[in-house]
């Protein structure tokens, strides 16, 4: 199981970068849930987790960066880096995302931990 989940893992973070959306939400049984950030109202089901994923594609530019997985059976903590651009403006996020997936390995919830000091804004 491990070995799946970290291979979930590692697609999820080349996707955030390269897409499509939907790529990015089959990796999502069909009623996971998503809170990102933490605090957040959380989503449930493909259609929302796709609009989540879908402000994504107005990013230029986009690249990820896995800096760490640890995986604890069907749980995984997730560090990573994605950087964009919108515009004249450049967003560094830095989130650590807690993911447990089913049997199947797909992620069945996700909570990205996050916030203003995570993030960094700056000329393009």
């Amino acid at each position: 199981m491990a070995a799946q989940v970290r291979d979930v893992v590692e697609q999820y973070v080349k996707l955030v970068a390269s897409g499509p959306t939907d790529d990015i939400v089959q990796l999502y049984a069909a009623d996971a849930v998503v809170e990102d950030p933490v605090g957040s109202e959380p989503r449930k089901g493909h259609e929302s987790i796709r609009e989540m994923y879908a402000a994504l594609e107005h990013m230029q530019n986009k690249t990820t960066e896995l800096l760490d997985i640890k995986v604890a059976g069907k749980h995984a903590a997730v560090s990573f880096t994605l950087v964009g651009g919108f515009g004249d403006q450049r967003m560094t996020l830095s989130p650590i995302d807690i993911m447990e997936f089913d049997d199947e390995g797909k992620i069945v919830l996700m909570r990205a931990y996050w916030g203003p000091d995570n993030m960094a804004m700056g000329p393009a």
